[in-house]
């Protein structure tokens, strides 16, 4: 078993990744979920930080197939939180991982097959980028400029990674897929 991590992030089109219901002015086209659902689909864990979590698990624990497609994969798939505190949120199937440490997200890729899937969590995309454990990046980076907000990448941090693939959607969102650095 060696699972490799992908993550996915709405940001805007100078790097804020924050509270991102700025997005909804922009609808969401249904290719993106199409993209979504690729990701998705060949996922068999959940990580997230503990605040997106927290968000999320009012979000999706009581959505239904029906109302959301999405539902089902967040709801049923194990999840697990890295945090240093405990999340304030239930949520099935979840197990806390306790604070960042890069050898227990190791352990965690080691032990699980398939993709493990992150959303959001910039913090903890940020310090899985700069341990060399993240193998997918999709950034979904929208026409507007917010000028102030919480940014995906960490200023003075330089970063440097490989185009994978590329969208352009009608309503302005351009996906951008990075891995590592080649040699």
């Amino acid at each position: 078993m060696n699972a490799t991590i992908a993550a996915h992030e709405f940001i805007s089109a100078d790097g804020v990744f924050e509270s991102p219901s700025w997005t909804f002015e922009f609808g969401f086209d249904p290719k993106m979920g199409e993209t979504l659902a690729a990701i998705t689909g060949s996922s068999s864990t959940i990580l997230l930080g503990r605040k997106t979590h927290e968000m999320f698990a009012p979000a999706w624990r009581d959505r239904t197939a029906a109302e959301d497609p999405g539902a089902p994969f967040f709801n049923e798939t194990e999840k697990f939180v890295v945090g240093a505190h405990e999340p304030a949120e239930e949520w099935a199937n979840t197990t806390r991982l306790g604070a960042y440490d890069a050898d227990a997200i190791r352990r965690l890729k080691q032990e699980r097959d398939g993709v493990i899937y992150v959303s959001g969590s910039g913090q903890l995309v940020r310090q899985l980028v700069r341990d060399g454990l993240i193998e997918e990046i999709h950034l979904f980076v929208y026409p507007v400029s917010l000028g102030r907000g919480d940014r995906f990448w960490a200023e003075g941090e330089q970063t440097t990674l490989t185009l994978k693939d590329h969208d352009v959607y009608d309503n302005g969102v351009v996906h951008l897929c990075y891995g590592p650095p080649t040699a």
